[in-house]
């Protein structure tokens, strides 16, 4: 049996009906073509978390009854992608796949090496809309009670101010002498995790970083793309801390 879709509202009742309308409303009539009798999962993106039943459906809208709401804590470590932009769909694959496997929030880089320039006006506004909507949908793929926020594009010195006021920040880097598994990862916190683009970090980048306070690890001995990068660390990161832990509820 597969589970039960989820959808997005801007609030979840603790019981009771609930018109699920608009984007999602169509998208659960015309796409999913749901059914009455269904079981659906909703979830506001700020961690509450219902269980509901269709009881009708209409062209572009569909009627639930909720049946109890859950409010699901945001992880002890909570971990931050600052992700370098990535030319083309790449970039899009990189937030996606970081979602599903549990990021908290998500960074643009404008590092050095970028291809991608996202510039200031419509254009650089259109290619965040995309990863704000890629996030979006991913999030709601692995059934997230929580949908990460993508924050605006942030140069190198700014990111720099970010890893000072992390618990710990990481940046992968294939030069690195140390592995993730042999540090000692905090129990609670912000947990700040740096990916470069598809042509690597400058040196400046790195001191610069390292000099705020990031240490520079390494996965393995292979050298991951940087669009595959932050799903694989996440993936560590699950097992490794308590983040992959049986969620009650």
């Amino acid at each position: 049996m597969s589970t039960a879709p989820l959808f997005l509202v801007e609030a979840v009742p603790s019981s009771g009906p609930l018109l699920l309308d608009g984007p999602e409303g169509r998208h659960a009539a015309t796409v999913k073509r749901l059914r009455v009798g269904e079981a659906v999962l909703v979830a506001d993106g700020r961690g509450g978390l219902g269980r509901a039943e269709v009881v009708g459906v209409a062209k572009d809208s569909v009627e639930l009854a909720v049946a109890g709401r859950t409010a699901l804590a945001p992880p002890a470590v909570r971990v931050v992608l600052a992700q370098a932009l990535v030319k083309g769909d790449r970039g899009e694959l990189a937030v996606e796949m970081a979602t599903e496997a549990g990021i908290d929030e998500v960074l643009p880089w404008k590092a050095a090496r970028c291809i991608a320039r996202w510039e200031s006006g419509p254009r650089g506004d259109k290619a965040l809309a995309k990863w704000r909507s890629t996030v979006r949908e991913a999030a709601k793929q692995a059934r997230r009670a929580w949908v990460p926020p993508v924050g605006e594009p942030l140069t190198t010195s700014a990111l720099a101010g970010r890893v000072a006021t992390a618990d710990l920040a990481l940046v992968l880097h294939e030069s690195a002498t140390v592995g993730l598994a042999e540090l000692a990862l905090p129990a609670a916190g912000e947990l700040l995790l740096v990916v470069g683009p598809e042509g690597g970090l400058t040196d400046a980048e790195v001191d610069e970083l390292t000099a705020a306070g990031a240490r520079a690890v390494r996965l393995g001995p292979e050298v991951l793309r940087a669009s595959t990068a932050g799903a694989v660390a996440l993936g560590a990161l699950g097992a490794l801390t308590g983040r992959w832990a049986p969620v009650a509820g």
